[in-house]
């Protein structure tokens, strides 16, 4: 009978460290591929479940059908917004941030506090996505989208989900109808330009409204301005003229609009159910 012949035991080890070797290798190569941690989720899971464990998740959503995700006050990012004319068309919009920065190369990816995107609504219609910290506002989109004057600035995670606190979104809100100078499109007749006639600032804090309501009269076709601040989250709505605006809790929000219809119309909170002021236009 033959006998196997050992190998020698230098031999051995040299094939034990090899081994060794090739296994740290797969499994740096694993954790180092592209210099940075993919942002990408498994086929079959949601951005949610992908998401990092920035804040809490909530059942509710922002109102454009975006998760809300709850994060501490102290710390949290904030946003403002201020529009300016542009030289040849429409506005420069500027959003300026705190406690957070724009990511563009990681949207998509988990939610980290402090990073993400912003996103733009004219009077609460869906209206772009922003990466940076100024944006330019063509005339013809704010048409496409249907017009209005109330842009608002929303604050969202790389996973799409929308940062909230106390489950209200961090969004800040300005009027395109008080920019200086508001121009339109190159050849267009500037007298179509919207301009405030008649400007309403209401508080409503603890379940009051000051003034106490009561009745404005405004000529047909005169651009009438809302400036209301509210000490809970709300919805301000303009009844005939279909116009709404979010209301942060504690934040004033402008709402304008010309008024092209006579009669009686209410403006009020839609989730307290308060009425603000009754315009007569005539």
């Amino acid at each position: 009978m033959k006998r196997l012949r050992r190998r020698p035991r230098s031999a051995r080890a040299a094939v034990a460290a090899l081994g060794v070797l090739t296994a740290g290798a797969l499994v740096f190569g694993a954790s180092a591929c592209g210099g940075r941690a993919t942002t990408h989720h498994k086929p079959g899971t949601s951005h949610e479940q992908a998401s990092g464990g920035a804040g809490r998740l909530l059942a509710a959503d922002d109102g454009s059908g975006h998760r809300l995700r709850q994060v501490d006050t102290n710390g949290a990012p904030a946003v403002t917004v201020a529009v300016r004319p542009d030289s040849e068309d429409g506005w420069n919009v500027h959003l300026s941030v705190r406690n957070f920065r724009f990511t563009p190369d990681s949207v998509g990816g988990a939610a980290l506090l402090g990073r993400g995107h912003a996103r733009l609504f004219l009077d609460g219609r869906p209206l772009a996505r922003v990466y940076g910290s100024w944006y330019h506002l063509p005339v013809s989109l704010v048409r496409s989208a249907g017009g209005g004057t109330g842009l608002t600035a929303r604050l969202y995670a790389d996973d799409h989900t929308a940062w909230a606190v106390n489950a209200t979104p961090i969004q800040a809100t300005t009027s395109l109808a008080t920019a200086s100078a508001q121009p339109t499109a190159s050849g267009e007749d500037r007298s179509e330009t919207p301009r405030p006639d008649t400007t309403l600032d209401i508080v409503v804090s603890h379940g009051k409204v000051r003034p106490a309501p009561g009745r404005t009269e405004i000529k047909k076709g005169r651009v009438i301005e809302l400036r209301v601040r509210s000490d809970r989250a709300d919805t301000l709505h303009v009844h005939g003229y279909d116009k709404e605006a979010r209301l942060p809790a504690g934040k004033a929000v402008t709402l304008a609009f010309t008024a092209d219809r006579t009669g009686l119309f209410e403006v009020e909170t839609h989730e307290s159910g308060l009425l603000l002021t009754q315009l007569v236009v005539r």
